[in-house]
């Protein structure tokens, strides 16, 4: 039976961005139509719904064998759950081909971003498909609803980009496995950029200078990202806590998932292993249609001219981005190694 946990107030202070930043993020974020609020001593971005959803999502009722996959957006974290996923299914390649990665590793707080006017315009242009009008209504209901539906014998895996600090606390009470991945801030300023160019629950209309201004100021979801890593880094040594960092992940891609499998407790039938790092391999990845968001193609979450949701893949490929403003890659790196060097020195 599972254990069930007794409802906690919220923790954390909830404020309202000022009424003069919060004017000039609606200028350029047009996914968003009521504001923004900051969380926590952190102070972690989030559209202004987080205000009411807050204790729900803490309040969260895990299950001892959820896994969950915990990154700052843009840091490996699609790769990362279908690895996960097929280690656990003892690699059903056909199930992964045939069942849509957001069905079968649910993104908790997506909701969070589907802003009423925003999904009453995308229900209007997909009048025409139920299908399409069933799956906006999805995405667009609380993970912490969609995933305590799950039943009991099933075992669910979770996508979050919540910091580990705004997690439902049943989670930390109960030891479930948390895989937590890190990525070069530069690498990720660049994906997230173009990530939030693409969803329209997102909108953003600006250029990359002010993509990375913004960043700096923790000013977008799931930002301060130092703070969101240094979270991370102080549960390292946690015996359900598996920190993994992108760059290693594809520079030597079979030893981590090994040491993958070792920590999920999953045997890795080794005459799979070269069908499971070509179904992993970026090409093939991007043509997926299970795991590269062709469903929020199909339902016009995604503008069609856009990159697309699964890019390069590459690691140190975001220099070409920084270097097209004079100055922005001197800037951005210096403060970048400022970081860096706190960080260093906090976990020495």
């Amino acid at each position: 039976m599972t254990q069930t946990f007794q409802n906690k107030k919220f923790p954390y202070e909830i404020n309202l961005l000022s009424a003069e930043k919060n004017k000039e993020l609606l200028q350029y974020f047009h996914g968003e139509k009521t504001g923004f609020v900051q969380v926590g001593p952190e102070k972690y971005f989030f559209p202004f719904k987080y205000k009411n959803e807050a204790e729900n999502y803490y309040n969260f009722q895990a299950r001892p064998n959820d896994v969950w996959v915990v990154t700052f957006p843009r840091s490996g974290t699609t790769w990362t759950q279908e690895l996960v996923w097929l280690l656990c299914n003892k690699l059903d390649f056909h199930a992964a081909k045939e069942i849509k990665l957001t069905e079968r590793f649910p993104f908790f707080e997506f909701h969070l971003f589907v802003h009423p006017d925003i999904k009453k315009q995308i229900l209007e242009e997909n009048s025409h498909s139920k299908e399409h009008q069933e799956f906006v209504e999805l995405i667009s209901t609380p993970g912490y609803k969609l995933l305590s539906e799950i039943p009991q014998t099933k075992r669910r895996f979770i996508k979050t980009h919540f910091p580990l600090s705004l997690l439902p606390h049943s989670v930390m009470e109960l030891k479930c496995k948390i895989i937590y991945v890190a990525r070069n801030p530069m690498d990720v300023a660049v994906s997230y950029y173009y990530l939030n160019r693409l969803y329209r629950t997102q909108g953003y209309i600006g250029n990359f200078e002010r993509f990375w201004n913004y960043f700096q100021e923790s000013l977008n979801p799931w930002m301060p990202y130092f703070s969101h890593i240094r979270e991370a880094m102080n549960f390292k040594n946690s015996n359900n806590f598996l920190y993994l960092q992108y760059e290693d992940m594809s520079a030597d891609l079979q030893s981590s998932i090994k040491q993958l499998a070792n920590f999920l407790e999953c045997d890795v039938d080794e005459t799979k292993m070269e069908a499971l790092l070509q179904h992993l391999h970026i090409s093939n990845f991007r043509s997926n249609t299970s795991v590269n968001g062709q469903e929020m193609i199909d339902a016009h979450i995604l503008n069609k001219n856009e990159n697309g949701f699964v890019r390069t893949g590459m690691t140190g490929s975001s220099i070409v981005e920084f270097q097209t403003v004079p100055g922005l890659f001197e800037r951005a790196n210096e403060w970048v190694n400022e970081q860096v060097h706190a960080l260093k020195n906090q976990f020495k």
